[in-house]
């Protein structure tokens, strides 16, 4: 398992895909627009509350224990996280992600089918353990900026 859960993290992946309900592959940085979401991603719409997508990399290691061969954007995360619980958030929490801002709109998600990461890895964790936002305040986001809660 990754390193020790404290109030303050950091990115440990940016991830794009270009369709939705599949892996993401891991990017140097991403750019998330305020009200849309991370530009090129097939997720990014400003329709919605769920422009961005976040799963820590202590999830991820919970799937490896289990065996699987996991890693950041296997789960259609947009930002891998290490070091700050995720899953203690509330709705409406804030985040600032490098110099990029989000909100908290949804604490996992209802899976409807077995979309094709749970086919891949025998279990999606983002049901369970994967949150999303809206873009507050744009910015480029890349591996290792700060994750800190506002």
């Amino acid at each position: 398992m990754a390193g020790i859960i404290s109030s303050v993290g950091k990115v440990a992946s940016v991830n794009l895909s270009e369709k939705k309900g599949m892996r993401k592959t891991p990017v140097p940085e991403g750019h998330l627009k305020e009200g849309f979401g991370m530009e090129g991603d097939a997720h990014a719409s400003g329709e919605w509350g769920r422009q961005v997508s976040l799963l820590q990399l202590e999830s991820i290691g919970k799937m490896k224990a289990k065996g699987l061969d996991v890693g950041a954007g296997d789960f259609a995360e947009n930002i891998t996280t290490e070091g700050i619980d995720l899953t203690g958030l509330k709705l409406g929490d804030k985040l600032r992600i490098g110099p990029a801002e989000v909100e908290i709109t949804q604490i996992g998600k209802k899976c409807h089918s077995r979309c094709e990461i749970y086919r891949l890895a025998g279990d999606c964790i983002m049901p369970r353990e994967g949150i999303f936002a809206k873009v507050l305040r744009g910015g480029r986001v890349k591996k290792g900026d700060p994750v800190t809660p506002l």
